[in-house]
């Protein structure tokens, strides 16, 4: 695949899901280095979507340790259990947050984030990573993302 992605942004958000997925498993295809395969996923989120923040967070020695990322200076570290990352990473589920303000125990890495979506990527039914998606809008994420960026994640299982 050329590293341009093909995606009409006049088209909905599933539609945008539904011809961006392919053309990440193409660009992924074939790439053994997990941090490239991870940074171009960022960018062709960031990219699609407009979001105000997309990006990884490797679990690493019992902490999420940021990793390839699109947008504004992020957290380094979190730890299980605590914000919105690491409580999804410690309940091994999605997390979506429709106002960061009304989550307990919110990281605030940008003061600009409104509203978030986390979704676990599990290697031998661990997570081993998440995928921390923030927009700049209160309500932003909703099932549709929640359906996507899951079969996203299930896509990524294969890096790790």
């Amino acid at each position: 695949m050329a590293e341009n992605l093909l995606i009409a942004q006049s088209a909905g958000k599933a539609e945008r899901y539904e011809v961006l997925l392919p053309q990440i498993e193409s660009l992924i295809a074939g790439e053994k280095e997990r941090i490239a395969n991870l940074a171009n996923v960022a960018a062709a989120l960031w990219q699609t979507f407009n979001f105000f923040w997309v990006g990884f967070y490797l679990v690493k020695e019992n902490e999420l340790v940021l990793g390839p990322f699109q947008g504004p200076v992020a957290c380094t570290r979190i730890q299980w259990g605590k914000g919105v990352c690491g409580t999804a990473w410690k309940e091994a589920r999605i997390i979506t947050v429709p106002n960061v303000e009304e989550f307990p125990g919110h990281i605030a890495c940008n003061s600009d984030s409104k509203s978030e979506i986390v979704v676990p990527v599990f290697a031998n039914g661990m997570v081993s990573a998440v995928l921390d998606v923030d927009s700049d809008r209160i309500n932003n994420f909703d099932d549709t993302d929640a359906r996507y960026l899951n079969q996203l994640a299930r896509i990524l299982e294969r890096l790790f």
